[in-house]
């Protein structure tokens, strides 16, 4: 018979569901002042960082589906935060950028969101980020390269 995970307490998966539960319900907290959700504020952040992603692009970074991210992409369209191409320069991806409202608004969640990070980080020392970091990485990397 199959051990199971056993103790959830000490399954990291688990706790791992635990921070990114408690993660999302921060930046939540955060972000609802600005009248952003997360996806939104994602979304957001990944055509300010690189602009000109496409729907599908934007979607995968933001872990959302196709059709979720085109309700993200009009709603933050009629705020005036983005402008997407009427037509495409090429195949049927319509590029987005930020307005410069869109970019007022990505800083001052840029600060929330990073402030949310400073606080879940708040008793790790740099060398301690940085290991969090890689051993997250090499988590995603595992289990990206089992469903190859």
């Amino acid at each position: 018979m199959s051990q199971g995970v056993g103790d959830v307490d000490l399954s990291v998966g688990y706790v791992l569901k635990q921070a990114a539960s408690a993660l999302r319900t921060r930046m939540d907290a955060a972000l609802r002042p600005l009248e952003l959700t997360v996806p939104q504020y994602a979304c957001l952040e990944l055509l300010g960082q690189r602009e000109g992603l496409s729907s599908a692009e934007l979607a995968r970074g933001v872990f959302v589906t196709r059709q979720a991210m085109n309700q993200v992409l009009r709603g933050l369209q009629e705020r005036g935060l983005l402008a997407r191409a009427a037509a495409a320069d090429h195949g049927r991806a319509l590029p987005s950028r930020l307005t410069p409202e869109g970019e007022r608004v990505l800083g001052a969640a840029s600060r929330a969101v990073a402030e949310v990070e400073r606080q879940m980080l708040g008793a790790f020392d740099e060398a301690r980020r940085r290991r969090l970091l890689a051993d997250l990485t090499a988590c995603v990397t595992a289990l990206s390269e089992t469903n190859r």
